[in-house]
């Protein structure tokens, strides 16, 4: 006996799944910016050393005979691109070629501390130092521009990995969530199978809680719902069955009648024809009642040989196309279907009696049973007055009857035409019949 398996969290399931892909992913994405900042920061050390060492050989330069240090190149060559002043009484006595003439800062109180001044229109920040006596001081400067470059810098080499993992993450994320979200689909799936047929309860095992009230609440419903079908088609079968008795035995009667009273023919006529078409419809109404609870799983196929079967259906109605001068006419080039004969007898039956019924005296009705698409397909096709488009796609509806055709008839013989296309999965197709006149109606049987 198989078990149950216990409701699991949708909820935890999702939020594990998408927190484990991102730390994944964050580690990763981490251990990258680390690298390439850690790159960055050894060419800013190496320049700040670079630096160091030039304005050491800038200190220790007689400036009184060579001048000012020659400039290493641009600026754009150095990402740190330092600046210094020796500053004693207020006068720049020694500075690297790229620091202004006049000092950084005047007035500096304090042993040593950062300060950050306007020097022609530039912002830098600067470091001052003084000696222990006061008697100079060293300022080293750098432009808050060079600070903002080496930013920038990082951020051009950084921009694209980053981007690449939240794609990468948006991607993951994705993918674990359409698996994690997989059973709500499986479920809404089965739920939209469902058929008036076909309202058996949606299983519970391995359901995530937070869908399981859904899936419980729905199996309520269905199960009323089809109780409420039975009940219905248990009170159609049991009215249709009982209604055939007493209405045999009316039809009995009034021949009695007639026979007993022959100048109320005409009136007893009426009364027949109307007796003969509420035995019809009972006849309907209880092979539908048949049909409804059947699934396709539970028919029974077998192979039907098509020659005999339609020449039993042109014999029976033989008579009533000869008092109405139809040509009634067969062409079989195939030999066998699978199906229930006697199901297939009532599909048959229908459709040609259907086509009778509504064409005009002097009509063709053929019935063709030819090859088509690897498959076989029926076709009943007549020459009579035909169906407008709007009723075509009405034409399978219960009780549904085409206006101003001055028939007699239940609305219900191509319904059972329907409901036995959809038990042998038949594609029931309706256009127009022979000379582009009339109705055809086209059964494909599939391979």
């Amino acid at each position: 006996m198989k078990t149950e398996s216990a409701p699991w969290s949708l909820r935890r399931r999702l939020l594990l799944a998408i927190i484990g892909a991102s730390t994944v992913l964050w580690l990763a994405s981490l251990g990258i910016v680390t690298v390439i900042a850690w790159q960055e920061t050894k060419e800013v050390f190496d320049d700040a050393l670079e630096e160091s060492g030039y304005m050491l050989m800038a200190a220790t330069t007689d400036w009184a005979e060579r001048g000012l240090p020659p400039q290493r190149g641009t600026s754009e060559e150095h990402k740190v691109d330092m600046q210094y002043q020796v500053v004693a009484n207020g006068r720049v006595i020694q500075r690297t070629a790229g620091a202004p003439a006049t000092p950084f800062v005047t007035g500096f109180d304090d042993d040593d501390g950062f300060a950050d001044p306007n020097v022609d229109g530039d912002r830098w920040r600067v470091f001052v130092v003084r000696d222990e006596a006061r008697s100079f001081e060293v300022q080293v400067g750098q432009r808050h521009d060079k600070r903002f470059d080496i930013l920038e810098e990082l951020a051009e080499h950084l921009w694209l990995p980053v981007t690449a993992f939240l794609v990468l993450l948006a991607l993951v994320c994705w993918l674990l969530t359409g698996r994690v979200l997989k059973p709500l689909r499986e479920t809404a799936a089965a739920i939209a199978a469902k058929t008036p047929g076909d309202l058996a309860q949606v299983p519970t095992s391995g359901q995530p809680r937070e869908l399981l009230p859904i899936v419980c609440a729905l199996n309520g419903v269905l199960a009323r719902l089809d109780s409420a079908l039975q009940a219905e088609r248990r009170f159609t079968a049991d009215a249709a069955h009982e209604l055939r008795t007493p209405l045999a035995a009316l039809q009995m009667h009034v021949q009695l009648l007639q026979r007993q009273h022959p100048d109320l023919a005409a009136p007893f006529l009426k009364l027949r024809h109307d007796i003969a078409r509420s035995t019809a419809l009972v006849d309907s109404l209880l092979t539908l009642a048949r049909l409804d609870p059947l699934a396709r799983e539970q028919l029974v196929r077998e192979p039907v040989a098509l020659a005999p079967l339609l020449a039993q259906v042109v014999a029976t109605h033989a008579q009533v196309a000869a008092q109405r001068h139809i040509t009634l006419t067969t062409r079989c080039d195939v030999e066998t279907v699978q199906g229930d004969p006697h199901m297939l007898e009532i599909v048959l039956r229908n459709l040609v009696d259907n086509a009778l019924r509504y064409c005009p005296a002097g009509s063709r009705v053929e019935i063709d049973a030819i090859a088509h698409a690897g498959g076989v397909r029926i076709a009943v096709r007549d020459d009579g007055v035909g169906v407008d488009d709007a009723s075509r796609r009405r034409l399978t509806e219960r009780f549904f009857r085409v206006l101003g055709q001055g028939q007699g008839g239940s609305g219900l013989g191509l319904s059972i035409v329907k409901r036995i296309a959809d038990l042998h999965g038949i594609a029931l197709a309706f256009g127009t019949g022979l000379d582009d006149r009339g109705l055809g109606v086209t059964l494909d049987f599939e391979a």
